[in-house]
């Protein structure tokens, strides 16, 4: 089951996806709002699903800007963003190791680096065994919900920004019951957005690199494995593909298992805070600056994995401004 959120003029609701057709679900304003009431009555999503009668939308229409209606982040905690952490794991991949490696070998003066040397921990250990974890993967933190973006909204290289470019990954979506048990409400396909310049610089700049806007959607799809994902990216210049390439996502392409990324992230007792939102990137294995591509205000990136309902598009917007100092005020 897929789902959409949707907002016009004077309301927002989740939104059933069936084909070609979107069917508001009334009740709700909503995923956030649906998902907490499947998990607080016990019930299954789709029991709780009531669809007005006769009211259907265009979903071509609306994925492509023509309507009234506008798709929203696939996920949201609608009115408080701080309540969304979204993070991410990397080094899951060996394609996307191997690109990390390359930029940062130079430092390591021939010798294995740090991300390698992760990766390797991962393949060695990346999976839980006989009830006991396995090696903690990479984390790295994004921001809150207010980083967040939807399908066609513009993903931002900031002033002080050196470079943005496109990672297509596949995110978990979690709910955190009130008893502070994570819940999975379902996975969704994204592009997670960083400064690879940045980074390429020096590995301790990965941090910094992450905090960036992302994307999400535009579909939510509850119930749905995470064994092997397939799929394209590309990026579109003036109307005109400038790259693609396949990409890989799930288990089968990882050397964490999934469970073993869940129990590294919400082991913390912050990240069980019951009610919040979590949004949680599982990695890449493509991606165009990889392949000596920078891309350009303008550009389009298009993420489309098989089974996550449409593609994700959003266009690249770099802020022209000269960067400015940050002033702290001092409380006298």
């Amino acid at each position: 089951m897929n789902l959409v959120q949707l907002a016009n003029k004077t309301r927002r609701q989740p939104a059933l996806v069936d084909g070609a057709f979107l069917y508001p679900v009334s009740r709700y304003e909503s995923a956030y709002a649906l998902a907490t009431a499947a998990i607080g009555s016990g019930a299954s999503v789709r029991s709780l699903i009531e669809i007005e009668g006769g009211f259907r939308l265009d979903y071509e229409s609306v994925w492509s800007g023509n309507s009234d209606w506008k798709l929203l982040p696939a996920i949201d905690f609608p009115g408080q963003p701080h309540r969304t952490l979204v993070s991410g794991t990397g080094l899951t991949h060996m394609a996307s190791v191997q690109r990390r490696d390359a930029m940062h070998s130079a430092a390591a003066s021939g010798s294995e680096t740090d991300s390698m040397r992760m990766y390797r921990w991962g393949v060695e250990g990346g999976k839980r065994s006989d009830g006991q974890p396995g090696t903690a993967p990479e984390w790295f933190y994004k921001g809150d919900g207010s980083v967040v973006k939807a399908h066609g909204e513009s993903l931002s290289v900031p002033a002080f920004g050196e470079d943005g470019g496109e990672e297509p990954e596949i995110a978990g979506v979690y709910v955190i019951a009130a008893d502070g048990t994570p819940v999975r409400v379902g996975f969704t396909q994204g592009n997670e957005f960083s400064d690879h310049k940045l980074e390429r610089r020096n590995y301790l700049y990965l941090a910094h690199s992450k905090l960036r806007s992302c994307s999400l959607g535009p579909e939510l799809v509850l119930g749905k494995t995470f064994d092997d994902v397939s799929g394209r990216v590309s990026v579109m210049r003036a109307g005109e593909e400038l790259w693609s390439s396949p990409i890989h996502s799930g288990e089968a392409n990882m050397c964490h298992s999934l469970d073993n990324m869940e129990h590294h992230h919400f082991k913390y007792d912050q990240h069980r805070r019951p009610g919040d939102v979590h949004v949680h990137f599982f990695g890449a294995d493509a991606f165009s600056f990889g392949s000596g591509v920078e891309l350009r205000d303008g550009d389009v990136m298009e993420v489309a994995f098989e089974g996550f309902g449409r593609p994700l598009r959003n266009p690249i917007s770099v802020e022209t401004p000269a960067h400015t100092l940050t002033q702290v005020r001092v409380l006298a």
